[in-house]
């Protein structure tokens, strides 16, 4: 069940570059920055993933995310997801999942949830996301509160 919003930040992919093939999979490795807040932190997104087109079309990837503060606080989020082309270019949608590691007590919230995330790429390369905690499936509010 999907809880509280955590986030959002835009940017542009700054990088691609085709990875070695894995068996007959060939993989796409993209590298992204951008701005945004999280917790209600200004924060700067940058981070890369890899990604591989499974039968029916389908986007499958990983990826590695720094999110730092102009205060100096730091954000070490991982993830993956999975999502579908939407048009030309980069334009697609994912579904995303991933948890936080941070030693920053502003947003050490993030080290204590899973999240999920909904991020839309634009034909030319720009981005979006916006995250939300995931409270687990079948937990009452109670239930979801006492675990934070």
């Amino acid at each position: 069940m999907l809880g509280d919003r955590l986030g959002e930040s835009a940017g542009k992919i700054t990088g691609v570059r085709i990875l070695p093939s894995e068996g007959e999979q060939v993989w796409i490795e993209v590298s992204f920055q951008g701005r945004g807040n999280l917790l209600g932190q200004e924060i700067t997104d940058t981070g890369t993933y890899r990604q591989t087109i499974r039968p029916g079309g389908v986007l499958y990837g990983e990826g590695h995310v720094l999110m730092m503060s102009p205060g100096g606080d730091v954000v070490d989020w991982v993830g993956g997801g999975v999502g579908r082309p939407t048009g030309p270019g980069f334009k697609a949608s994912y579904g995303v999942f991933g948890t936080a590691r941070t030693s920053s007590e502003k947003l050490g919230r993030l080290g204590e949830v899973a999240n999920v995330i909904e991020y839309e790429v634009e034909e030319d390369g720009s981005y979006r996301w916006t995250m939300w905690e995931w409270t687990g499936g079948g937990l009452t509010d109670t239930q979801a509160a006492a675990a934070r």
